[in-house]
């Protein structure tokens, strides 16, 4: 069974479309095995079965899909109050002279992948709000796909398509195409635009998306780090409390009770900058301040390496 849940088209977006963004476009096209059941009362439509949503680019596929309305607001009556990203859909139930119904909400459900031709979310539940473009993932092994990285997490899974800002949370960690890691708590990965100029990093002491203007999708921008962060180079572990990284320098700095674990040796401070590039971590220390560690110049490398070693000859009495 099919059903079109929305029939006209929101305002025009930019011409970089947001990947994953269902915010705008035309109508949102519905097919499911088990077929449709109408809530008037409760102003929604349930798709069960093999469900399959699809807006311009746009797909979303799970065991069932939620689609909640509710009556469009006349532009000449509040133009300020109308939602230019929500889609109008007078052939909803409800409809009347004055104006149709618009589709606010949509709900999946059971083996949720939303995708596009490069892009893809995965989780067990996912809910998608067209008024603010923000997409939550929650459920076992989340994990939201694109070409310039991978970002896995434990608890939940934001998609921001207007801040165009990805957020993991609890045993967050993305690996970016080239094989870099970043982990922490929280992560929150920004994109912009190749033929604007980036915005300015903050300072990683900010909370994660305060004051973010929207961007045109794009290059990956930075990915910032709150809580237990680590990175790792072939030979370094380092540990800290927050962190930055800038894919365009290939430099991530680790700030707050920083730990840097080679092999045996570790080396403590209040800051460390590593090249992602060449593997090189470096301490830092404020001014005044002072670094500490514990180096073990017979660290397990060193001994393996001696043990390879042929032993001594026996001297002939």
């Amino acid at each position: 069974m099919a059903l079109v849940l929305a029939g006209l088209a929101a305002l025009p977006r930019p011409a970089q479309a947001q990947a994953l963004d269902l915010s705008g476009g035309g109508p949102v096209d519905v097919t499911a095995r088990g077929g449709f059941e109408w809530r008037e009362n409760e102003q929604l439509v349930i798709a069960t079965g093999d469900a399959r949503a699809v807006r311009d680019n746009v797909t979303i596929l799970a065991d069932r899909l939620v689609a909640r309305y509710r009556k469009k607001v006349s532009d000449a009556a509040s133009p300020a109050i109308v939602k230019p990203a929500a889609a109008s859909a007078p052939g909803l139930p409800g409809a009347d002279e004055n104006g149709g119904n618009e589709v606010y909400r949509l709900e999946a459900s059971g083996h949720v992948r939303i995708l596009t031709a490069t892009d893809e979310a995965v989780g067990d539940d996912a809910v998608y709000d067209i008024d603010q473009a923000v997409l939550v993932m929650t459920g076992n092994a989340l994990k939201l796909t694109t070409p310039q990285q991978v970002l896995t997490a434990r608890d939940t899974m934001e998609y921001w398509s207007q801040k165009h800002m990805a957020v993991g949370r609890g045993n967050a960690v993305v690996v970016t195409a080239d094989g870099r890691r970043l982990a922490g708590d929280v992560l929150v990965a920004f994109t912009h635009d190749d033929q604007q100029a980036p915005a300015q990093p903050k300072t990683v002491a900010a909370k994660p998306g305060a004051g973010q203007d929207p961007l045109t999708s794009g290059k990956l921008e930075r990915v910032e780090a709150y809580g237990n962060v680590e990175v790792r180079t072939a030979v370094d572990i380092v540990r800290g409390d927050r962190g930055i990284y800038l894919p365009d320098t290939g430099i991530a700095r680790v700030v707050g009770h920083v730990r840097i674990t080679h092999n045996s040796t570790q080396i403590n401070g209040p800051a460390a900058d590593i090249n992602m590039k060449t593997g090189i971590a470096r301490i830092t220390a404020v001014p005044g301040g002072r670094v500490s560690g514990i180096i073990v110049p017979n660290d397990a490398a060193d001994t393996s390496r001696k043990q390879l070693a042929p032993p001594p000859k026996a001297r002939t009495p």
